[in-house]
């Protein structure tokens, strides 16, 4: 009896596997994208059903969740290994990691059927697997854009039928809030990009702005604030080993055209992704980061085509310059630590620039029907290729001296938490101490006069500097520079850099006066205060020698008040200490 149990238990269990690895075969991997002919894309749950469902029948592939989104549904990333081997500490021993970012703007699906379609095929042999790069994606980031879909906010777009929003679930543009991490969504891509840590990343999208020939664009990173020999593999061989590959694949590619309410024919100025950005985000870490810009006037089909080439070639690259890319990277954080001084903001080198042929359309301004006003109008019946400038070389224009180290008063916290989102190390003092620091005092600024993404948006900030003792408290927080980290620390705790904290309006509290002067008081002390020092009383009546000055009553008790020491320390001081090398 026992005998015919067990046979009987084998045949059942065999049974069951044959049964399984036959349904295997029969599963349809066949994308609505394929279905509709290039017309359609799916929604949030087919996609996410799409990569289970790969990851089910191939164990190359596996889907797993990190992170919360402002929607209420975690955010998934989506592995695709050979090896089948998905522990990152593990894999970048020996291999590269591209990160794949899709419908960060969810009406810009293509990189999202893209991707799809390019895991399915590597799994099932249809191109060659990677030997020496992981690929992983974020299948949709946008969640809650994703979930909002219609078929006509992309007004200027050619499909596909239906898509999702802009915006997330709180109406942010998640494009702009890397640094500032106001969303969910921003703070769970932070710590997949720290789980992760790509070598190279890549962040579709469709772009918008002037009519040309091409389907395809690329925005890479600009490579002078990537710096050194890393910058310029990605300008010199990187760029050019994808041009080429995709031109001899018949996908003619660009460099993203970023005109605005005029023809390019005259060139253009490179696109510089600051930090709120997401290359210019991971560049931070020297990753390698580009942007996918397909052309959103060309039918869904032929872009979503493109985008799929495009990252075929840019896993050839990587496979190719694997060892390459490991070694640059490697040197460029030795190098790092080894600056005295850090770039913060820049503008375009009117010394270099390059020529490239360019195909597009001959535009001219006619009169509207509609305004009576000039409108634009490109003619596609008159085609061109011809010379253009792109200027794609930046130099600094402020740099700051890099610090051996910041200080973080503890009721600084929402910045602590920041750095700690971003694996930035840092010590606590154990107990109250005085030592002597680097202080800035916020010398100008000017303010967005209209609401950016939550935000009203300093700029244009400077800073007067002095060196003075400070109290720290048990609990403050010492953040040393020399670390994996330091790009970052430097772009958001310079109050110069365009998307520091500051900037940020992280720190706006210290920009309003918390106690004040009431005149008919303050002028009796103010009379003894000059009568008591001469060299204030002569500086008054120097400063007096300004008109504007004079015959205001006002602004003079309170230059006398700012002298005295009844002005309160905090208002315009930066409260993040430098201390210096």
């Amino acid at each position: 009896m026992r005998i015919i149990t067990l046979i009987i238990s084998f045949i059942i269990i065999t049974s069951c596997n044959t049964s399984e690895k036959d349904s295997d075969k029969t599963v349809d991997f066949t994308t609505i994208f394929e279905k509709s002919k290039g017309t359609e894309t799916p929604t949030y749950p087919e996609v996410i059903a799409y990569y289970q469902k790969l990851s089910n029948v191939y164990s190359e592939i596996q889907i797993r969740e990190i992170g919360m989104t402002d929607s209420g549904n975690p955010l998934h990333i989506a592995m695709l290994n050979p090896d089948k081997q998905f522990d990152f500490e593990k894999i970048r021993q020996s291999k590269r990691i591209l990160l794949i970012n899709n419908g960060i703007h969810p009406g810009e699906s293509d990189g999202i059927d893209a991707t799809m379609l390019l895991f399915r095929d590597i799994v099932q042999g249809t191109i060659s697997a990677p030997k020496n790069t992981v690929l992983v994606t974020i299948p949709v980031y946008n969640i809650g854009g994703a979930l909002n879909r219609n078929s006509g906010t992309r007004t200027n777009q050619n499909g596909p039928k239906a898509y999702g929003f802009r915006g997330n679930a709180r109406n942010y543009d998640l494009n702009r809030d890397f640094i500032k991490n106001d969303t969910k969504n921003a703070q769970a891509f932070a710590e997949i990009f720290h789980i992760v840590q790509p070598d190279v990343f890549i962040d579709n999208h469709v772009s918008n702005g002037a009519d040309y020939q091409y389907t395809l664009t690329h925005l890479f990173t600009q490579h002078n604030k990537l710096n050194g020999k890393l910058g310029n593999y990605l300008h010199n061989e990187m760029q050019p080993q994808l041009e080429a590959s995709l031109t001899s694949k018949k996908w003619d590619i660009t460099p993203y055209v970023n005109v605005w309410g005029t023809t390019p024919d005259k060139g253009w100025t490179q696109f510089m992704d600051s930090p709120r950005y997401s290359t210019g985000y991971t560049t931070l870490w020297n990753t390698l980061g580009m942007m996918v810009e397909t052309h959103m006037l060309k039918p869904y089909k032929l872009r979503v085509e493109g985008t799929y080439e495009l990252m075929k070639s840019m896993i050839d690259i990587t496979e190719k310059d694997s060892e390459k890319i490991k070694t640059l990277r490697k040197q460029a954080f030795a190098n790092m630590q080894k600056r005295n001084t850090y770039p913060v903001n820049w503008k375009i080198d009117t010394t270099q620039t390059t020529k490239i042929n360019f195909k597009g359309y001959e535009g001219e301004y006619i009169n509207s029907n509609i305004t009576g006003a000039k409108r634009l109008k490109y003619f596609k019946d008159k085609p061109y290729d011809k010379e253009v400038i792109y200027k794609n070389y930046f130099t600094p224009t402020t740099k700051i001296d890099v610090p051996e180290a910041y200080v973080i008063p503890q009721g600084w916290w929402n910045v602590v938490e920041k750095l700690s989102l971003n694996k930035i190390n840092y010590q606590t003092i154990e107990k109250d101490s005085t030592i002597t620091v680097e202080v800035y005092h916020i010398d100008d600024y000017k303010s967005r006069k209209t609401p950016y993404e939550g935000h009203y948006l300093h700029y244009s900030t400077s800073v007067k500097k002095s060196i003075e003792q400070v109290f720290l408290k048990k609990g403050d927080v010492i953040v040393p520079t020399d670390q994996k980290g330091f790009r970052y620390l430097i772009e958001t705790l310079e109050p110069e850099a365009p998307d520091s904290f500051f900037n940020w309006n992280f720190f706006d509290t210290i920009l309003q006066q918390k106690e004040g002067f009431s005149p008919y008081v303050w002028e009796d002390k103010a009379m003894k205060l000059l009568d008591n020092d001469k060299e204030l009383y002569t500086k008054f009546i120097q400063k007096k020698k300004d008109t504007v000055f004079a015959n205001n009553w006002y602004s003079q008790l309170d230059w006398i008040h700012k002298q005295s020491d009844n002005y309160e320390k905090a208002h315009m001081k930066y409260p993040v200490y430098r201390i210096l090398k």
